[in-house]
């Protein structure tokens, strides 16, 4: 073979080389579940992260182009494919090598080689080869390695070729494990959805109903029809007697879809308040969203709604199936407290339900909001058959949920209140107001909010100024977010030596151990995913 015939091989450089080099570009793809609206922000957010391997693997590609026509230059004929099979070999060492060098050393959600991501990578392989192999019958020949400069679009092109075949599967699995989930008639299907606390009352559901029932619920925030489904098919057993799913949405009908799985005979609706804006746009299209719960009930289902004086109660009142309403004011609501008592180690207050009269509670749960929550887990218990006794003792039973107020402490250390899970306007008072209770000096380490569209910037700029009534010391984490939080602080007073600025979690980590006191109280609040950092 001659060293023009052997060239035919060269294609795949950049082919290899972008495989092993992009693979930060796929992690932004994974942490945004796949879609493309979410993926393309996240690719505006991290330009760096994103373009750079693909220009790196294009300087890469040329110089391997030309070290192989200079080694082949006069070379015999035998010698040109070998040659070229060591340039591939070599092309897949300096992708691996660029990746080790631009991916995120300490990426809080690890890039995961699923199968999905396996079956992506399988026509990213045939799709970058096309490109290459076509760009190659050009006159020049070092055409084919400039491709990758594109490579965040590559990477989109490849997962909508991959779409047809993960529809396909994802399908298959949904209608499998509706399947499963209704091959049980007697089976209690409860869906559950909120801006805020979903999570929460989910966990507090299924700790609840487990004292009289066997409780399926979905686990950490499994809450997309994908992860609800995995649940449903690796978990659900003949013995349940009740399965519990939360219903997460970033846009509108996400939760009819998956009511369509569900198909909840009881539903919950939390809150509503303005997150994810960033794809939602406005709170209404929130609330119609989180709404799909309630319409996909049947007629002699129920609905459960946390008054919150607002849009809930809104949406309580034009409900025409059966009902109920939660509050944590007394005579106003269906489930009520009274008595209540909160404090820096958790609350104690007397249950209430109308006509069936009340129970004193105790928890270790953080926050007068958990009050809500269990309430609204009580009012569900209390429907399906538990006792009072039965549900104050599955109250104090009930263990503080991770990353959301979990209060961490120890006698030779300073106490952390970890609410780093997410954040939005309603979360962070609540969170905030935990704080407030805890007597010594008090820090807050946050990145502040995201996905809240065009009033980003405002929101945070509140947030500043209720972190001001609230905390000692600031820690915002973070280069333009923190501009408007920083603001919001000074225009509450807040003293200007007690606001520090900081890139990383990491940095902001380094700087507490310099000053923090075992008698000190911690808030971490939200703790931003990779996608969402700023370079």
């Amino acid at each position: 073979m001659s060293v023009i015939g052997s060239r035919w091989l060269l294609p795949l450089i950049p082919v290899l080389m972008s495989l092993f080099a992009a693979k930060g570009v796929y992690h932004l793809f994974q942490l945004e579940s796949y879609q493309f609206p979410g993926y393309f922000r996240s690719i505006r957010r991290n330009r760096v992260h994103a373009w750079l391997p693909g220009l790196c693997v294009v300087v890469a590609s040329v110089a391997l182009y030309y070290l192989y026509d200079l080694i082949t230059a006069g070379a015999v004929n035998w010698l040109t494919v070998p040659m070229a099979i060591a340039m591939l070999l070599l092309s897949c060492l300096i992708g691996w090598a660029l990746n080790q060098t631009l991916s995120e050393k300490k990426a809080k959600k690890k890039f995961a080689f699923t199968s999905r991501v396996k079956r992506l990578y399988s026509v990213s392989f045939l799709v970058m080869s096309v490109i290459s192999f076509m760009i190659a019958q050009s006159p020049l020949a070092i055409l084919p390695a400039l491709w990758p400069i594109l490579m965040p679009a590559v990477v989109a092109l490849c997962g909508l070729l991959a779409w047809p075949i993960e529809k396909l599967i994802s399908e298959f699995y949904f209608r499998d494990a509706r399947r499963k989930l209704l091959s049980n008639p007697s089976l209690i299907r409860i869906g559950i959805t909120g801006s805020y606390g979903k999570t929460s009352v989910k966990h507090i559901i299924g700790a609840i109903l487990s004292e009289k029932f066997p409780t399926l619920i979905t686990p950490a925030s499994f809450n997309t029809p994908m992860g609800v489904s995995r649940a449903i098919r690796e978990k659900l057993t003949p013995s349940h007697q009740v399965f519990v799913g939360e219903m997460g949405a970033r846009h509108v009908g996400d939760i009819k879809e998956m009511c369509r799985l569900v198909r909840p005979t009881i539903g919950v609706l939390t809150s509503v308040s303005p997150q994810h804006l960033e794809t939602f746009k406005t709170i209404e299209r929130v609330a119609k969203t989180k709404y799909e719960l309630i319409d996909a009930l049947p007629q002699d289902g129920h609905a459960y709604f946390c008054d919150d004086q607002g849009i809930c109660r809104s949406l309580y009142d034009k409900t025409q199936k059966p009902k109920t309403i939660i509050s944590l004011t007394p005579g106003i609501a269906d489930v009520w407290s009274e008595n209540i008592a909160v404090s820096a180690q958790g609350s104690e207050f007397d249950l209430w339900i109308r006509n069936k009269g009340s129970i004193h509670c105790q928890t270790r749960l953080l926050g007068e909001h958990n009050i809500v929550n269990i309430l609204t887990a009580a009012a569900v218990a209390s429907d399906l058959g538990l006792t009072l006794k039965q549900i104050s003792r599955g109250v104090n039973k009930l263990q503080p949920i991770k990353s959301r107020l979990e209060l961490i402490s120890s006698p030779n250390s300073f106490t952390i209140i970890n609410d780093a899970f997410n954040s939005n306007p309603i979360s962070s008072k609540a969170a905030l107001k935990v704080l407030a209770q805890y007597p010594q000096r008090r820090i807050i380490i946050t990145p502040g909010m995201v996905e809240l569209g065009t009033k980003e910037s405002e929101y945070n700029q509140e947030f500043g100024r209720s972190i001001a009534a609230a905390a000692d010391i600031a820690i915002i984490v973070g280069k333009k977010r923190a501009q408007p939080i920083i603001a919001g602080l000074k225009e509450a007073g807040f003293p200007e030596e007690n606001i520090h600025q900081v890139d990383s979690l990491e940095a902001s980590t380094a700087l507490l151990r310099t000053f923090v006191r075992k008698e000190d109280t911690v808030l971490y609040e939200n703790d931003l995913p990779d996608n969402y950092q700023e370079a």
